[in-house]
């Protein structure tokens, strides 16, 4: 299961979300997402359990819980499929 872990302070690492989960089950991967041009994190990840009643126990005992200074948020990550587009309509004149 993808996770969505979000609200991360500055100073959690890709190794500190593992720990933080592995608690929990195995972690297959965890990943903090970074602005591209100022290398800066943006204040979310994901981390990826294949176990998805360890990633379930994961999320209710994290969801919310104080890591670095910030309450996190922990939920299951959207499937990231397309949304459907938006019709617009005709203006007419």
């Amino acid at each position: 299961m993808n996770i969505y872990v979000g609200n991360l302070s500055e100073q959690i690492t890709e190794n500190h979300l593992k720990t933080i989960f592995g608690e929990y089950g195995e972690v297959e991967r965890a990943k903090i997402i970074s602005d591209r041009f100022s290398g800066r994190t943006k204040g979310f990840g994901f981390v990826e359990m294949p176990s998805n009643s360890e990633a379930d126990q994961a999320i209710k005992a994290l969801n919310r819980t104080v890591h670095e200074g910030k309450q996190i948020k922990v939920n299951p990550a959207d499937s990231g499929g397309k949304k459907p587009k938006k019709k617009f309509r005709k203006t007419r004149f």
